[in-house]
């Protein structure tokens, strides 16, 4: 079962950057906020379907749950402005590794804190490994870029 469910998240994520990568075109093509926008009004209309069709019944609802378990949906807001706006200008790889690095370091921090009633996974030389290899590889991917950039200025400085 634990399988199965990596899984789903790992296809979750790759879905994840390819909107990333569609929406980070759509904004630089019609701006960035009507990006977000759109992303945001098909959200709205699909996910409303399936609460409403398919979500069973809950002891809570979003009008009597803790107020700052709703700003989560405000977190999202902040993601999608950001991606759409960082990917025209670093690419897509750049903006999903560091978006990933992100949440590698906060859902560390989470963990070892306890944050947001989550079960408290102390933070070892493991994850810290992780994370400092993962900073890694955002600096390589970054500096390929940086590279090509180089390489294309040259090639067409050399051809005029």
């Amino acid at each position: 079962m634990v399988a199965v469910m990596l899984l789903v998240v790992v296809l979750g994520g790759a879905v994840l950057c390819a909107q990333s990568a569609v929406n980070g075109r759509l904004g630089a093509d019609v701006g960035v906020l009507e990006s977000a926008w759109l992303t945001f009004v098909m959200g709205t209309m699909v996910s409303f379907l399936l609460a409403f069709f398919l979500e069973p019944p809950h002891a809570w609802n979003l009008f009597t749950v803790a107020r700052w378990q709703v700003t989560g949906a405000f977190f999202g807001v902040i993601y999608m402005l950001a991606i759409v706006f960082a990917i025209p200008r670093v690419g897509t790889a750049v903006a999903t590794v560091s978006v990933i690095s992100g949440q590698l370091l906060m859902s560390l921090l989470i963990d070892h804190f306890g944050w947001f009633g989550n079960p408290v996974i102390p933070l070892g030389t493991h994850r810290l490994a992780a994370l400092v290899l993962l900073a890694i590889a955002l600096m390589l991917i970054y500096r390929s870029n940086a590279v090509r950039e180089t390489d294309r200025q040259m090639q067409a400085s050399l051809a005029e």
